[in-house]
């Protein structure tokens, strides 16, 4: 059983579920095996591990630096960008180099409080960064920032893609027992979930990319699929180049962010828009009381002239004005021309704006406000499933990697009499969105996407595609597809269909049960 100090950190039951698991398996196996289920109580009861990844120059890192509230990721091209780097809650702020023979080091601040972008050691012998930082945001959500997929730089990308979970290592012959192998403590180390930054194109490597992750999740018993991709530097798309805008650039980049979404699904459960640099700058406090006096003064220039200082940077900047030149130069670095129009604009129409107003409507101006919510909607609300999906994942894989095919009966039947506890059907779910999203099971379009919002969401009108409609209807929608769906397990679908359909079934019909249920508790029925 789980102590009492290990339940209070564990996401919620089906965690806690994996967790007496795993501890009631360690006796029945190998010690190398007891190792890795030890390594994989430690995670479950870790905050959710979110990987942000994408191509270089992409903005990953400095979505992470948004994301965490802290300019603390080096942005600029530099050995740290080529290293996996880990930002976990800390008491006290520091950053540990990690070696590849296990030996760690600190590695101090810049004059800037970020990590620097050059190492002063043997590149080639670190493995990663460890980040403990005393923001709180990072209590529940340790983010991993990634080298750029795009990168030349070939062992940045491996590093990458081993966290994503897409690379498979050799099982090393010579660790002794009770000590992880290579391939034991990749099974272990695999992200939970992914946050993918993508910018106007989606290429076909961004595509490899996340069916890598999948593929790599789905070939586990319950690895689950989740990611949400970023539409990232939305304030450079052009708004004639996309139909129905309205030279609107924040309604291009929604419509953009949709179809991109449609190019993407089932891989992603959404595409969210986002202006990282203006994110980054309001909400990790570079934006300043003297930025906002500049933009103030800047805001009583003519119309004329303000438009003509607005058609490109090297205008705006070297243009005569009141504002030196150097100050505008930061405003540019910081917030881009779209920020800079944007705060223009508000201090126009509310004059006595205060700068902490301002970096608020900066804020509220970047998306990154969606972006936390999406995230909370599809990571946090789910973290419990997610992380005993992924525990179960590790577990699985474990056991394969022993070699013992008695151990890995014991393994696999304690799951199977977990996952048919019908409280676990949250994971049986999860399991069935991997298979569809992967591949690994086809279905037709609509089906996967049936699918895919079903097991993507907590909120029922959301599962069920009916937002903002008559509980009634919602029961007696959730009621049909139940029904659907077992009639297509039955009569139409080929066997790998047929258990994923089950699965869709089961979920419907527990939704039916809970609006029921819900009725009940309204009153008597008529």
């Amino acid at each position: 059983m789980t102590t009492a100090t290990e339940q209070q950190h564990l996401a919620g039951p089906l965690s806690a579920a994996v967790a007496n698991l795993c501890q009631r398996l360690q006796p029945q196996v190998s010690a190398r095996t007891a190792a890795g289920f030890r390594e994989v109580l430690r995670r479950l009861s870790a905050p959710l591990q979110v990987a942000v990844a994408g191509r270089i120059k992409s903005g990953k890192s400095t979505l992470v630096n948004a994301l965490i509230g802290r300019r603390i990721a080096p942005t600029d091209v530099g050995e740290c960008t080529r290293l996996v780097t880990r930002f976990q809650y800390g008491t006290v702020d520091r950053v540990e180099l990690i070696f590849f023979d296990g030996t760690k080091q600190v590695l101090p601040f810049d004059v800037g409080g970020m990590i620097p972008n050059d190492l002063e050691v043997d590149f080639d012998k670190v493995s990663h960064l460890e980040a403990y930082l005393t923001n709180a945001v990072l209590r529940d959500l340790t983010v991993i920032d990634t080298p750029g997929l795009g990168s030349l730089d070939l062992a940045s990308v491996k590093r990458t893609e081993q966290l994503l979970g897409a690379a498979q290592q050799e099982e090393d012959e010579e660790s002794g027992d009770g000590e992880l192998d290579d391939t034991s403590r990749n099974a272990v180390a695999g992200a939970e979930a992914v946050l993918y930054v993508v910018t106007q194109g989606v290429r076909a490597d961004d595509q490899q990319a996340l069916a890598a992750f999948t593929a790599a999740t789905a070939s586990r018993e319950a690895g689950p699929v989740n990611a949400i991709a970023v539409l990232n530097k939305a304030d450079t798309i052009t708004p004639e180049s996309v139909t129905g805008s309205d030279g609107d650039v924040w309604k291009a980049a929604t419509l953009l962010a949709e179809k991109q979404a449609a190019t993407l699904k089932p891989r992603v459960a959404d595409v969210i828009p986002v202006i990282g640099l203006l994110a980054e700058s309001a909400e990790s406090g570079g934006f300043t009381s003297a930025d906002a006096d500049a933009l103030r003064s800047l805001s009583k220039l003519d119309d004329a002239t303000w438009e003509t200082m607005l058609m490109s940077a090297d205008i705006f900047t070297t243009w005569d004005c009141d504002v030196a030149a150097g100050t505008r130069v930061k405003l540019l670095e910081k917030l881009d021309l779209y920020g800079i129009r944007t705060a223009v604009d508000a201090l126009r129409a509310e004059p006595d704006l205060t700068a902490g107003a301002l970096r608020r409507k900066l804020l509220d101006a970047s998306g990154l406000a969606g972006l936390r919510s999406r995230l909370d909607a599809v990571f946090r609300a789910r973290a419990d499933g997610i992380k005993a999906a992924a525990a179960l994942a590790s577990v699985t894989a474990l056991a394969h990697a022993s070699g013992d095919p008695g151990e890995r009966q014991r393994v696999h039947d304690a799951i199977e009499v977990l996952l048919a506890k019908p409280e676990a059907h949250q994971l049986r779910l999860l399991e069935a969105l991997t298979l569809v999203t992967s591949g690994a099971v086809s279905m037709p379009d609509d089906l996967a996407e049936e699918v895919l919002r079903v097991g993507s969401s907590p909120d029922v009108p959301e599962q069920l595609g009916m937002k903002g409609r008559p509980h009634k209807e919602l029961s007696a929608y959730a009621l049909e597809r139940a029904g659907w769906w077992r009639s297509f397990a039955s009569f139409g679908a080929t066997p790998a269909q047929s258990r994923v359909a089950h699965v869709v079934h089961r979920a419907y019909f527990l939704i039916w049960q809970q609006l029921k249920a819900q009725d009940t508790g309204a009153g008597p029925q008529g």
